[in-house]
C-alpha cells in the first residue's frame, strides 16, 4: 500500500484524531478541522473515515508479517529466534504505540474489509503459533497449549505500549524486561 504525501499527512492527523477520541468518536468533519480544509476536500484523497482505518490496521499488519518472515528465514538456535522474533515484533509495536493501540482497538469497526482482516489476523497467529511450537520442540520445552501461548504472547507484546510511558525507557529495555517476564513466566523452572 503506497500512500500519496497528502494521504499520508491525513493518515498522521487520522491517527492523532482516532488516539484522541476513538474511531467512532471521529469523523470526517473533525479529520478535516484538525487539517484545516473543508471536509469536502478530504474526499478527493481518501474514499472514507474507514479506509484510513484500513491504512492503518493493513499497513501495520504488513509490517508484522514482514518481520516475522525475517525472523523465520533467519538460520539461528531456536532460542534465539525465539528472542529475535519477540524483538522484532516489540519494536514494531514500540515505534508505532498509537497506530498500535488504534490496531488493537479500532480493528473491530472495519466493515468492507472486516472478514478480510479477520483472516489475516488469524493467519498470523497460525504462523506465530507454528513458530512457537518449532522452538519448544527443538529445545524440549513443554508447551501444553500452543494456541494458549500465542495468544498470550501476541497480547502482550501488542498492548506493552500501555505499561510505558515514551520518553522514560529505551525500547531495548522495555524489549528486555519484557523478554525476561515472558520467558520466565512461560518456561518457568524449565532451563532458559
Amino acid at each position: 500500500m503506497e500512500l500519496k504525501e497528502k494521504q499520508k499527512k491525513i493518515l498522521d492527523v487520522a491517527v492523532e484524531l482516532f488516539k484522541e477520541k476513538g474511531y467512532m468518536g471521529s469523523s470526517v468533519r473533525d479529520l478535516a478541522t484538525k487539517l484545516n480544509i473543508k471536509a469536502a476536500s478530504l474526499y478527493a484523497h481518501i474514499r472514507s473515515k474507514e479506509e484510513i482505518l484500513e491504512w492503518i490496521c493493513f499497513g501495520i499488519a504488513q509490517e508484522f508479517f514482514d518481520e516475522l518472515q525475517e525472523v523465520k528465514n533467519t538460520d539461528i538456535a531456536p532460542k534465539d529466534k525465539l528472542n529475535l522474533f519477540l524483538d522484532k515484533h516489540l519494536s514494531v509495536v514500540l515505534q508505532n504505540r498509537d497506530v498500535t493501540h488504534i490496531y488493537s482497538n479500532e480493528w473491530r469497526h472495519l466493515e468492507e474489509r472486516l472478514p478480510e482482516f479477520i483472516e489475516l489476523r488469524k493467519n498470523y497467529q497460525e504462523e506465530v503459533e507454528e513458530l512457537i511450537s518449532e522452538i519448544y520442540r527443538a529445545e524440549n520445552w513443554e508447551l501444553k497449549s500452543p494456541a494458549f501461548t500465542t495468544r498470550f504472547i501476541l497480547h502482550t507484546l501488542n498492548n506493552s505500549y500501555f505499561w510505558f510511558k515514551r520518553n522514560t525507557e529505551s525500547t531495548s529495555e522495555i524489549t528486555d524486561e519484557i523478554r525476561a517476564k515472558l520467558l520466565y513466566g512461560l518456561l518457568g523452572n524449565q532451563k532458559q
